[in-house]
């Protein structure tokens, strides 16, 4: 029976995206690719965080998953980490079944990948602080940052209209009428809004479209994954049109924190470098206590940046793929400064 399931499971996978991941992960992430290949390629080994809802908590949940060996993330290690955002991980793969709404009542957990906290937490939304999630869909992240802080505005944006729904679900199911009155959602280009709303915000988060190396696997048609290959190399000169969107949306003094769930250094180390070679008024940001300090939770690679993070996924800890990393707009746009010093 179970050589039937994994076979099953083997046909799912695209043998085109595959052989590219080869190729290219074995170059980049030498000898983690041989884990990292096997986690993705095995769904049986993936593992989901419960993030709870603070705005109706779940008490008794909370009770059944501490005596079900579920241990709390995040719980004081970092230097930014608010009391209300409460996340719970399991080592096995054991997953909760997913809430169903109910009008007029919030649901009570988020099911999601846990290394897409850190984001957030590298963002840290204070109480008050106007915010844009420039790539919002399908909401998880805009959820988590409204877990941390109460924020004076919160700007969720998705240009895809199917997207743009599950977004407006997601914040419809979890978050109070009260709260949802300071949340602007709206279907905008996101390379359009820094134009339309300069210096606006003081934090900005984007979690970039990307090639999602996770669902790219499981691509059923071969012509299709290819032609996505294909497009994959442009991915980068979007992301980078976005940023510079973002960065002219920040107020001086802002941060913005940019994300993807790819392992692709061309989406992530690039695009960062790029962006800091380009601009002579953001800084990177050094964030490599985030890694210090979650090593019991996440496996981290190497990326060669004090700014950036890259989670890769490791047996019984499944987390990722993410990168992060993390910017601040100077007031000053005079030297430019130096990017993300290699160590």
């Amino acid at each position: 029976m179970k050589g039937k399931s994994e076979g099953k499971l083997a046909k799912q996978i695209c043998k085109v995206v595959l052989d590219h991941f080869e190729k290219q992960y074995s170059k980049e992430l030498e000898d983690s690719w041989n884990t990292v290949r096997d986690v993705l390629i095995s769904p049986s080994l993936w593992q989901y965080a419960v993030l709870l809802n603070r705005f109706n908590y779940p008490f008794e949940l909370e009770m059944d998953l501490y005596l079900k060996g579920y241990h709390q993330l995040f719980q004081g290690s970092l230097p930014y980490c608010p009391k209300s955002l409460t996340c719970y991980l399991s080592r096995t793969t054991d997953r909760l079944p997913s809430e169903r709404h109910q009008f007029g009542n919030l649901k009570k957990y988020y099911l999601l990948n846990a290394a897409s906290l850190l984001p957030v937490l590298a963002l840290e939304l204070r109480d008050g602080e106007k915010a844009l999630d420039l790539c919002a869909a399908p909401g998880g992240k805009s959820l988590a940052l409204l877990q941390c802080a109460w924020p004076g505005y919160l700007h969720c944006n998705e240009y895809d209209r199917l997207r743009l729904r599950w977004l407006r679900q997601t914040l419809e199911s979890f978050i109070p009428q009260p709260l949802i009155n300071v949340i602007k959602v709206s279907e905008s280009d996101g390379r359009e809004i820094g134009d339309a709303q300069p210096e606006t915000f003081d934090k900005v988060l984007v979690d970039a479209p990307c090639s999602n190396d996770r669902s790219w696997l499981f691509s059923s048609d071969p012509q299709k994954a290819t032609c996505r290959i294909h497009q994959r190399r442009n991915l980068p000169v979007l992301q980078m049109e976005l940023l510079r969107s973002a960065i002219k949306a920040l107020r001086p003094g802002g941060v913005l924190v940019y994300s993807t769930c790819t392992l692709s250094k061309a989406e992530n180390q690039d695009v960062i470098n790029e962006t800091l070679n380009s601009y002579s008024n953001v800084m990177p940001v050094d964030i490599r206590e985030i890694a210090r300090t979650c090593s019991q939770d996440f496996t981290f690679a190497p990326t060669g940046q004090e700014c950036g993070l890259l989670v890769i996924p490791d047996k019984g800890k499944a987390w990722g793929p993410m990168y992060v990393a993390k910017l601040k707009k100077s007031w000053s746009t005079g030297k430019r400064h130096e990017f993300c010093k290699q160590f």
